[in-house]
């Protein structure tokens, strides 16, 4: 769907400083029906990469391949997109409503299919009730869920989202997970960027890491885990009505198998010992 080669991006602070670069010679890919984490530290150049994607910024060396599922040209490319920016800006004096029909409007929405859309978004975000506040008087965090029905009425084939998860609270987090993940199954590319490790592990089936503009891994999430997990392995045995959890190495583990079906007794359960994706992030980062 969108291939990065060797993307660099270069900033001249002032004058009569070097250049500080951003970006070093990254190249990834997004496949059609990936949700992709893409992870880095505050600073790690993760808007930067977002922000040449949308064309708001240009790359200094380097290119962007669009597959044409996207679209023959820049304007079908564009359309094809839901772009949700770290921190929104809406316009202060329209209400919601005003403002999901100005959004509607400029994407070319037929006018008798607006309404409809703008009732199931706003719906969807939980925030029906408040469309016809002024969004001044919005929270944060139906900023971000205005900020997000905005950019899914269009039915973008992609949707790109800078830190989605930022400043929401528990529940608002949960309901932008699960519609991403409903999102995913119909279809939609998503490609997320986040400094937090724990939600891109639970929804996501692949990551991007970058680590001071440099790409440090691309590839299948459970891949990276299992890679970096350790050979240990719990095993559950009920023995003598008393349940053991016991933690062994792969020797062992055939040991204590043969162990218990000589003796009768029941293995409730064998799993491999995996250790969590920020634990991977931490080592990698070492």
């Amino acid at each position: 769907m969108i291939e990065f080669i060797n993307i660099s991006k270069k900033f001249k602070k002032n004058f009569w400083d070097k250049d500080f670069l951003a970006v070093d010679n990254v190249s990834f890919n997004i496949k059609p029906g990936d949700l992709v984490g893409f992870l880095g530290a505050n600073g790690a150049g993760k808007t930067t990469i977002i922000k040449i994607l949308m064309e708001f910024s240009r790359q200094t060396s380097g290119s962007l391949k669009f597959d044409s599922i996207m679209g023959q040209d820049s304007n079908e490319i564009r359309s094809s997109i839901g772009y949700l920016p770290e921190r929104p800006y809406l316009y202060p004096h329209l209400s919601g409503r005003e403002f999901l029909n100005y959004v509607g409007e400029i994407n070319l929405i037929k006018s008798e299919n607006l309404e409809s859309l703008i009732k199931f978004w706003s719906e969807k975000m939980q925030i029906y009730h408040a469309l016809d506040k002024l969004t001044k008087e919005y929270s944060k965090g139906m900023l971000q869920r205005l900020g997000f029905a905005s950019c899914l009425m269009h039915g973008p084939k992609l949707l790109v989202l800078d830190e989605p998860l930022s400043g929401l609270d528990p529940v608002g987090r949960r309901d932008f997970k699960k519609i991403m993940v409903e999102l995913n199954k119909m279809g939609v590319t998503i490609f997320f960027s986040s400094h937090i490790v724990s939600d891109v592990e639970e929804i996501c089936n692949k990551v991007i890491f970058i680590e001071k503009g440099k790409l440090v891994y691309e590839g299948n999430l459970d891949t990276l885990i299992m890679k970096n997990s350790n050979d240990l392995y719990t095993m559950k045995i009920l023995k003598n009505d008393v349940v053991e959890i016991l933690h062994v190495n792969k020797e062992e583990k055939d040991n204590y198998l043969k162990f218990a079906m000589t003796n009768r007794f029941e293995v409730l359960g064998i799993e491999k010992e995996k250790i969590t994706l920020e634990e991977i992030i931490y080592k990698i980062k070492k």
